[in-house]
């Protein structure tokens, strides 16, 4: 038996993914979540696909809509993160918007579950997940912000301000219809989001500049 720290010792070998318990919890419920749905989903079945007691998982999680929670702060934080320090920054904003775009869309697709289709849960309409609702409108505002900055640079389309952030989400349908994501989609996106706001200059550039930033290699897309 291997102990999971607070709460009773698990009755058998780990069988999801993660350093911890908690960890554990959370793959097994995005996989039930987006596969089976979350109404269908119990806390038992998640303890199941654990492998430990329902009541050790209690001892991580008080509620299925604290899991939840978890999972959909788990999509927002770091984007927001790096959205906040990008508009900080000075110079183009270009630049700046595809190193968000890029990064945002590499993290949607290169998840183990997609867990941005748990957007469009009814369940996100109530109180409880009124903070994830507003962490998620401010991300959206930040894009849109950067996104005013390159059209007045490229004297670009003045409504299309909303758009990056909405072909951004694109990538949530995308998984869903094919099953995955091509590894140049993260790229595709931010050069297709950058064109539609009026720039139209190098992008070979463009992309080796985002790929320092983000310490990623840059997947060939044709310009």
């Amino acid at each position: 038996m291997r102990s999971e720290g607070r709460g009773r010792p698990r009755l058998e070998q780990s069988r999801r993914p993660g350093k911890t318990a908690r960890e554990e919890i959370l793959d097994a419920a995005a996989e039930l979540f987006t596969n089976q749905g979350y109404a269908s989903t119990s806390t038992r079945a998640i303890a199941d696909a654990v492998g430990v007691r329902q009541a050790s998982l209690y001892h991580h999680f008080a509620t299925k809509d604290d899991i939840l929670d978890a999972l959909l702060a788990g999509t927002v934080d770091a984007p927001l993160k790096l959205a906040g320090e990008l508009l900080l920054e000075t110079g183009p904003a270009a630049p700046r918007l595809h190193v968000l775009i890029v990064s945002d869309v590499t993290q949607l697709c290169g998840s183990r579950w997609n867990l941005g289709a748990l957007y469009l849960l009814p369940e996100l309409r109530v109180d409880r997940f009124e903070q994830f609702r507003l962490r998620r409108a401010v991300l959206r505002d930040h894009y849109g912000n950067l996104a005013r900055q390159v059209i007045a640079e490229c004297d670009g389309p003045p409504d299309a301000d909303d758009l990056p952030f909405r072909l951004v989400e694109s990538a949530i349908n995308r998984r869903s219809d094919d099953n995955g994501c091509p590894p140049e989609q993260p790229w595709m996106i931010a050069d297709g989001a950058l064109r539609i706001l009026g720039w139209d200059r190098d992008f070979a550039l463009m992309r080796q500049g985002t790929s320092t930033r983000l310490q990623i290699e840059p997947v060939n897309v044709s310009a």
